[in-house]
């Protein structure tokens, strides 16, 4: 049981790093990546679709990515969607692609862009401290319930705390390449 407890904290834990590798990847750097659209879902034919199962992405340079429907007809749509999301940006279409150009990164823009990832990662660190919590505060309950030693508990507590301190300092680290990469022009 104790086990089970620890097992799930960790997988939620996992869970928790990996959404913040999905947030700050969406945060924009001096080179332009696909990985910056995940976020943006397509009005298309009445429903919320991803873009990346609308389209292909192409970088031909830094700072412009080509986006390639797969059907011609979904173009404003994707269009309009890059428009309207917190990228920033202001698509253009040829009739075939959509062409996405970034502005260079300004000193101001990339304070902005490392306080938005300080945020994120603070979101991170709480989730897991929250995994935690609720961890200990299941295992304290079998202790009470006499369902588990207070000696057995302690140890997995004691674990739990080693995982927290270990996800957080990967949450850490992830921020600290974030900011290097924000940082460097």
């Amino acid at each position: 049981m104790i086990e089970e407890i620890l097992f799930e904290a960790e997988e939620k834990m996992d869970k928790a790093v990996t959404v913040a590798k999905e947030d700050f990847a969406a945060i924009r750097t001096g080179r332009v990546t696909p990985a910056m659209f995940n976020k943006i879902n397509v009005d298309y034919y009445g429903s919320l679709t991803p873009i990346q199962q609308l389209a292909s992405f192409h970088v031909p340079e830094a700072r412009m990515v080509l986006i390639q429907p797969y059907d011609k007809g979904s173009m404003t749509a994707i269009e309009k969607a890059i428009r309207d999301s917190d990228l920033g940006v202001n698509p253009g279409n040829d009739g075939t692609i959509v062409r996405v150009v970034f502005p260079e990164l300004s000193g101001e823009r990339r304070k902005e862009y490392i306080k938005i990832a300080r945020t994120k990662a603070e979101n991170s660190r709480v989730s897991i401290r929250n995994i935690r919590r609720h961890a200990k505060e299941t295992l304290d309950k079998m202790v009470k319930d006499g369902e588990s030693g207070e000696d057995e508990v302690h140890r997995a507590v004691k674990e739990l705390d080693d995982l927290t301190q270990k996800h957080v300092a990967k949450i850490d680290d992830l921020l600290k390449h974030k900011e290097a990469e924000l940082l460097e022009v």
